[in-house]
């Protein structure tokens, strides 16, 4: 965290307690850090196996996952250490999904296109590389439907969208309803969606399914958006889709690699837009989600269990 970042987020720490950061984003400098701490806060960076012993030796009793994914946490570790590890579940639902209706509407109307090609002295009216197309009366296919996929489906229902859905276990039909949603299995929702958009966990089952296999499955004028996790897509398989013209366009918020090497050739592909991974970031709701962590690491240090749907061990 920067000095800046340090000073905004002190302020809502109880009296007595005390902050501080790691130097790098390096594994050693996270373990230099994480063997002085009580408590852990992580965003996007993973905690080891080494890191947990190296924090559990010297007290370490929680950490906290600033947002909701969990796969940058050896889970099993911690249950061996006995270190709980908590999160903010639904906390970043709104912003994310925000996120996702954005990189919608940037690739369906070429925004970003239009804009970089007038910061470079070209005006792309009537050339743009790929079709300008409406969302409206469009099929969304949803994979995963939790906090966030919920909140998509509301946002794109006030486009008149026809709303598909996968996901582990299916919703019972009253919710369905109300959501106006229609579970369908994974390759059909790949078939018949205008837009797919992820928001599942990273696991064994979800690892790299956008690959080469299922996008040849979807229709060629669509777009996939992923503000969930980059290791569920093998990148170089979407960038033969995007750059031989099989899909229209895609959104990515994250990545296999994060930050983004520079050589990376997505900084290179057609069709493309992304953000740095800042897809849960607002400034609404910082105060909301620091509060709530702290509140959870207070709870275990007065001995009390934090609510439930906050605990991940």
């Amino acid at each position: 965290m920067t000095p800046s970042a340090m000073e905004k987020f002190s302020a809502f720490l109880p009296a007595g307690w005390e902050l501080a950061t790691s130097a790098t984003r390096g594994e050693e400098d996270q373990i230099k850090a994480i063997s002085h701490a009580t408590y852990a806060i992580t965003g996007d960076v993973p905690v080891t196996a080494a890191m947990l012993r190296a924090g559990a030796a010297n007290g370490l009793k929680a950490v906290h996952k600033w947002g909701v994914g969990y796969d940058n946490i050896d889970l099993a570790t911690a249950r061996e250490l006995k270190v709980r590890i908590l999160r903010t579940t639904g906390s970043n639902a709104v912003a994310v999904a925000e996120t996702a209706l954005a990189l919608i509407m940037a690739l369906q109307r070429n925004i970003v296109t239009g804009h970089v090609g007038i910061e470079h002295g070209e005006w792309l009216k009537g050339r743009l590389p790929a079709p300008s197309m409406t969302l409206s009366g469009k099929t969304i296919g949803l994979v995963g439907l939790g906090y966030i996929g919920k909140q998509v489906a509301r946002l794109v229902r006030g486009f008149g969208c026809t709303i598909l859905y996968n996901k582990p276990t299916r919703l019972d039909p009253a919710e369905e309803r109300e959501l106006g949603v229609t579970y369908v299995d994974r390759k059909d929702l790949f078939t018949r969606s205008d837009v797919i958009s992820f928001h599942c966990a990273l696991s064994a089952d979800t690892a790299g399914m956008v690959n080469r296999q299922s996008l040849q499955l979807m229709r060629k004028n669509a777009i996939l958006i992923n503000t969930a996790r980059g290791g569920l897509i093998v990148e170089d398989d979407l960038i033969e889709a995007l750059e031989n013209g099989a899909l229209r366009g895609a959104g990515l918020d994250v990545f296999a690699t994060e930050p983004l090497p520079q050589d990376h050739p997505f900084r290179h592909t057609r069709n493309l837009v992304m953000t740095p991974h800042i897809g849960a970031s607002s400034a609404d709701a910082y105060a909301p989600s620091v509060k709530r962590m702290i509140g959870n690491l207070e709870c275990v240090e007065a001995g009390m269990e934090p609510p439930a749907l906050d605990v991940l061990v």
